[in-house]
């Protein structure tokens, strides 16, 4: 059996809910582009979870999505790991990172949705995350780079979401601009990433530090149809 597949494998059984491989070469940073493949997973977050979400966020939320991140953290972990056992470079990049760029905004080192496009899992939705046909945005992504060569999945290069505008009504923060995502469109045309810091930081604290929202992603019709299946 062929590696690439061997590894899908593990990784399912590490808790995957979804895994494809994508080409990154031509979006990576330089320091980078020797790490060409994308390994993509995506964690399904619990519905019932998402369900006790109404105009704001939960506690049981809170600890839910840093619990996924932790997981997806370690299936990233093992992923580099068994690269490296094959005698190939690998690097996790951590489910929740943000990185200083000069001193003014922050950002990933590489967008995990961007990979994920890449690799055939979803698009990205109105809300900025990820939709999938399956679960609609309730999941949450792991990338691991690395220089294995391996079949790499057709990449997903429109939205799916329409004139749907849901996600957009809802955000209590109004940082969602409506605007149909396509590859390569800048973030800040789609939301507005301060509007959405800062009414987490004014109205959520008494949950904990980092507290996210999830109203968006509870909102969106593709990951209510999971639950009348």
């Amino acid at each position: 059996m062929d590696k690439d597949i061997i590894l899908k494998n593990k990784i399912v059984e590490w808790g995957a809910s979804k895994v494809g491989y994508g080409d990154l070469e031509d979006l990576l940073p330089v320091e980078y582009k020797h790490l060409k493949t994308g390994v993509s997973i995506g964690i399904r977050l619990s519905d019932e979870v998402i369900s006790q979400i109404d105009s704001t966020p939960t506690h049981t939320y809170f600890h839910h999505y840093r619990s996924v991140n932790a997981l997806i953290d370690h299936i990233c972990l093992r992923i580099t790991m068994q690269l490296q056992e094959w005698g190939y470079l690998a690097m996790a990049i951590a489910a929740s990172q943000s990185v200083n760029k000069e001193g003014n905004y922050y950002q990933g080192i590489f967008q995990h949705r961007t990979a994920a496009t890449r690799a055939g899992l979803g698009w990205i939705g109105k809300n900025g995350c990820l939709v999938t046909g399956e679960f609609g945005p309730r999941v949450r992504l792991g990338t691991v780079l690395t220089n294995m060569n391996v079949p790499y999945a057709m990449p997903i290069t429109a939205s799916r979401c329409g004139a749907c505008k849901k996600c957009v009504q809802a955000c209590p923060a109004l940082a969602l601009r409506g605007k149909l995502w396509e590859p390569g469109i800048a973030r800040a045309e789609m939301v507005d990433p301060r509007a959405c810091s800062a009414h987490m930081h004014q109205h959520y604290q008494h949950i904990g530090r980092g507290s996210v929202c999830g109203i968006c992603i509870k909102t969106c019709p593709k990951g209510q149809q999971v639950l009348k299946r």
